[in-house]
């Protein structure tokens, strides 16, 4: 059986399913595959809070509105930030973030990934969009003008334009045949959440340690500011160590490292040890295919910035893909899809660049680079403009921003 659609995306994720949502009133017949049950979990309040998280900037927050879901984010769980707190711990440099700086509430929401993924399903069953569940790619090749995927169950399926947004290790981008550059962080990250005995102050915080950052971030549960999410990024040994210590062990070792900056860490959940690496494609688009979220580009998690990236990639890929509707333009020409890659790419690289060197510049041992980063925190703390901007553009307040995005 042969299905057919003017655009098939590959993988309902945070990021796919945003853009599948962006275009839903496009007039384009559109079929959303995942290899998951694309079925939404009634959602426990009192269930362990899910290991990965992502701290949706203000820019990903009003696309989720414009979209109809944050809604449903929100009313499960989501915490609000107002400042951040980076400090080195060899060093007495430390920096302090708050979003009344620039006038704004917060500075954006700590959300669990299941929750932001729910939301977005809720709203994509009450679309028209089609659905394929459990449908995992096998093949991909070019037939005529048109894509020909070929399903583990033998199905197929045939659409002039393919849409990659099935993650970092993506089927569509190895059977497509797309370049990539990538390398190793040397670096592992350890996630998990905890419970603190003093309160978070709706503060993100981050200790750079000489393995490497460790961060806690806010989580709300029943009203009470006493639980974190952390990720600890260190050596792979040192990862290992620490993922085969018992809880009491590791809390204690997890204290040690944040300085007990939030009091005792009185409980912990599982851990999930991740390694880390950047990656990058070196086009995101070609004729008839378009790469978006972290299928285009992976980064460290340090910040929780991939899927802010990868939300702008779904507003503006959506945005390109209607004004070319509209002229009557082929979708699938690539001349069309590099209008996306254009607006994309260099924001993508120099985040990339920017986390690069911050990771680099506290991985140092070497003393002038201690120096280096102690003085450059103390210097930038000093100056409320650079603050301002980094802030700013951390809220999405600045920038090429898609409509979607837009205050």
């Amino acid at each position: 059986m042969e299905m057919r659609a003017d655009l098939l995306i590959v993988g309902a994720g945070m990021v796919g399913s945003a853009l599948a949502l962006a275009l839903r009133h496009s007039g384009l017949q559109i079929l959303l595959l995942d290899g998951g049950p694309l079925t939404v979990k009634p959602f426990d309040a009192q269930a362990p809070f899910e290991p990965r998280v992502s701290a949706l900037s203000a820019a990903s927050q009003r696309i989720l509105e414009r979209l109809g879901a944050w809604d449903g984010i929100a009313q499960r769980r989501a915490t609000p930030y107002s400042d951040m707190h980076v400090w080195d711990g060899s060093g007495t440099g430390q920096i302090h973030f708050s979003a009344a700086s620039v006038h704004a509430q917060v500075l954006g929401h700590i959300v669990e990934n299941r929750v932001v993924q729910d939301g977005l399903l809720e709203r994509l069953h009450d679309s028209d969009i089609g659905l394929l569940p459990n449908a995992r790619l096998e093949q991909l090749r070019r037939s005529g003008d048109e894509w020909l995927l070929t399903l583990a169950d033998g199905r197929q399926l045939r659409a002039p334009l393919v849409i990659a947004a099935d993650g970092a290790n993506s089927a569509v981008r190895r059977l497509a045949g797309c370049e990539t550059r990538e390398w190793d962080y040397l670096h592992h990250a350890i996630v998990t959440s905890v419970r603190c005995s003093a309160g978070h102050q709706a503060t993100a915080w981050q200790r750079f340690t000489d393995e490497g950052p460790l961060a806690f971030l806010p989580l709300t549960r029943d009203g009470q500011q006493d639980w974190c999410s952390i990720v600890w990024s260190t050596t792979p040994e040192h990862a290992e160590q620490l993922m085969a210590l018992d809880e009491a062990a590791f809390l204690q070792a997890l204290e040690r490292a944040f300085e007990g900056r939030l009091g005792d860490v009185l409980q912990g959940d599982p851990r999930v040890c991740v390694p880390l690496r950047q990656r990058h494609a070196k086009r995101y688009v070609d004729e008839g295919l378009a790469l978006i979220g972290d299928a285009a580009h992976t980064i460290h998690p340090l910040a929780g910035q991939g899927v802010n990236l990868g939300f702008l990639d779904a507003a503006v890929l959506a945005e390109v893909l209607v004004n070319a509707c509209e002229r009557g333009e082929r979708l699938a020409d690539v001349k069309v899809l590099s209008r996306y890659e254009r607006r994309r790419m260099p924001h993508n690289l120099a985040l990339m660049a920017a986390m690069e060197g911050f990771e680099r510049l506290f991985q140092a041992d070497p003393l002038p680079l201690r120096w280096l980063r102690n003085s450059g925190l103390k210097l930038v703390e000093k100056m409320p403009e650079a603050k301002a901007v980094f802030v700013r553009q951390a809220l999405g307040l600045s920038g090429d921003l898609p409509e979607l995005a837009k205050a």
